[in-house]
């Protein structure tokens, strides 16, 4: 027999600042267990599937020893490229962080979902500085992926893995409880109940940043100033070759913090049975490298180590780009691709059969900077579109104009001591089209976009640009104001997931739902004596004695309350 008293609704606590609805039910059954998930190990109690290790960090080209860069001191990272796959064409899909970001979880593109602008979320602290009324009144909201889009570490919970991160969550939106089974700085997993369980983890090193060039200034130096290459667009003194070098010597930091890592997985006895990724989240965090689509700003490091070390050594250039890692890792965990998802696997079983003919690549909003850039590259040739041609390159961006490198560029272009192909950023309008031979010209400062014996390769990839936009729906050209209403409509108002409602089925078990279209579901099972993790809902729950809590939560909206069912 069941009893349901339903409480009124002033009766309600908080979990973690979302509103918790206590609902009892008094039922005489047993326990409560959550489902099964799938098998994982073969019959000797070995794991079936990888475990698969993401290494990322912040800001940085491929100024590595593994390619060809004889600054770097990356002794670690150099040692696993060796045992790895390196990859010497991979790119993201944004110069920053948070929409590059958005484009791994989901394996979307984000101008294809509202996740285009840096950043949304919230505002950062360089804006909140600004007096400004119409920077003031550049708007805070989350992207809004289709209804069936789930984070992809998601998916591979629902396939039996074991799914940490630690600890950045620029995603241009809030990270359900359903992506991950711990999601903070204690993320790890060793954390795991049963070491037969495969896992997914992702570490971040945030030491090659940009705000670290100037945060680390009085730090011990290792790089020498006069050993570093400037690129042809920096002028060469003291202050720009000190800030370089400082790059390094974080690059520096980096390489340990991989080395720790990789001899702490091997110290869990986890690596045999470990496919390791290390990438960077875009291209270097500097000035014209930092925010922008020129190969200084999306081109990354990317090596892929095998347990058995197959293709070690090996370096392979075909085009990858960030939309495909996520179909990628669900296919090396044997995992289901979602035909929604616009990127295609590079590794495992479900490896596309179609290479890569081009990448594409996005600027559109930089904190208070507007923008609109487009950007299509082969393995030789880069096209950029500028849809705001009249404007300048370089405009108040207070963040990046804390480096001492930035500031002396400033100081210099008003000054009038910028000439050359230093000048060629601070010009007050930039050309509708630019386009580059990047075998010829790796640092993009010599335009070809008006050169006769390009003018058929140009319209060529100037189509297939336009189609890629038009495939993908893309939403530069929304006013930001006018997006929002459209990832919130009708008023541009964050809409509310709609909170779990529940009926007992086959006399012990408890059916959730929620009318929001999308929604993940959750579930929490607790007693007296401890709390577990949340757990993804995917069928009826069986119930004994203890309590449920559940939450929907669909990408973009608000989660729902917290229901508690009391039984």
């Amino acid at each position: 027999m069941v009893v349901l008293k339903n409480l009124s609704r002033n009766n309600r606590e908080f979990l973690f600042g979302i509103p918790q609805v206590v609902i009892p039910v008094m039922v005489l059954i047993g326990l409560v267990s959550g489902c099964e998930s799938p098998d994982t190990t073969t019959g000797s109690g070995q794991i079936s599937r990888p475990n698969i290790l993401w290494i990322t960090c912040e800001d940085m080209s491929p100024r590595l020893g593994a390619y060809g860069d004889s600054v770097a001191y990356t002794p670690n990272i150099d040692k696993l490229a060796k045992e790895s796959v390196l990859f010497t064409n991979a790119f993201s899909v944004s110069g920053v962080c948070a929409p590059s970001r958005a484009a791994l979880i989901m394996g979307l593109y984000p101008t294809s979902f509202g996740a285009l602008h840096m950043r949304t979320i919230k505002r950062t602290a360089a804006i909140s500085k600004i007096t400004d009324p119409a920077l003031l009144a550049i708007p805070v909201y989350e992207a809004v992926p289709p209804p069936k889009a789930k984070c992809f570490s998601e998916i591979l919970r629902l396939n039996g893995y074991y799914c940490t991160n630690n600890a950045k969550n620029d995603y241009q939106f809030h990270a359900p409880v359903t992506a991950w089974d711990e999601n903070g700085r204690q993320a790890h997993y060793k954390n795991r109940d049963h070491k037969s369980q495969p896992f997914f983890s992702v570490f971040n090193i945030l030491d090659s940043h940009e705000s670290k060039v100037w945060l680390h200034a009085d730090s011990a130096s290792y790089t020498d100033p006069q050993s570093v290459n400037l690129p042809p667009y920096y002028p060469d003194n003291k202050i720009i070759r000190k800030d370089l070098a400082r790059h390094y010597d974080n690059i520096r930091m980096v390489d340990r913090k991989v080395g720790q890592l990789l001899a702490e997985l091997e110290a869990s006895g986890e690596a045999d049975n470990t496919i390791v990724f290390f990438f960077g989240d875009h291209g270097d965090g500097l000035p014209r490298a930092k925010r922008w689509i020129y190969d200084s700003g999306i081109k990354v490091p990317l090596m892929v180590r095998y347990p058995d070390r197959k293709r070690a050594g090996e370096k392979d250039g075909q085009l990858v780009s960030f939309v495909d890692f996520a179909p990628s890792v669900l296919s090396l965990a044997e995992a289901p691709i979602p035909t929604y998802m616009q990127g295609q696997a590079f590794l495992g079983p479900a490896t596309s059969q179609q290479p890569r003919q081009y990448v594409y690549a996005a600027r559109d909003r930089m904190d208070p900077v507007l923008d609109y850039v487009r950007g299509i590259r082969d393995h030789r040739y880069k096209l950029i579109k500028n849809y705001l041609p009249n404007q300048p390159y370089v405009q108040f961006l207070p963040y990046r104009d804390q480096m001492p490198l930035m500031q002396e560029l400033l100081r210099m272009d008003a000054a009038g001591l910028l000439e050359g192909i230093p000048a060629l950023w601070f010009e007050k309008q930039r050309p509708e089209l630019e386009f580059y031979d990047t075998w010829e010209d790796p640092h993009e400062v010599n335009n070809l976009a008006d050169a006769p014996e390009h003018a058929e390769r140009i319209g060529t990839m100037l189509s297939a640009l336009t189609s890629w936009e038009q495939k993908t729906g893309d939403m530069g050209g929304i006013p930001e104001p006018e997006l929002v209403k459209r990832l919130w409509p009708p008023d541009g108002i964050q809409p509310t997931t709609e909170k779990c409602t529940f009926k007992i089925v086959n006399g012990d078990k408890i059916e959730l739902k929620s009318e929001t279209e999308g929604a993940s579901l959750a579930y929490q099972v607790t007693n007296q004596a401890d709390t577990s993790g949340w757990k993804i809902y995917t069928e009826p729950v069986e119930i004994k004695k203890g309590q449920i809590r559940a939450i929907a939560h669909r990408i973009g909206f608000k989660p729902s309350a917290v229901i508690t069912i009391d039984y």
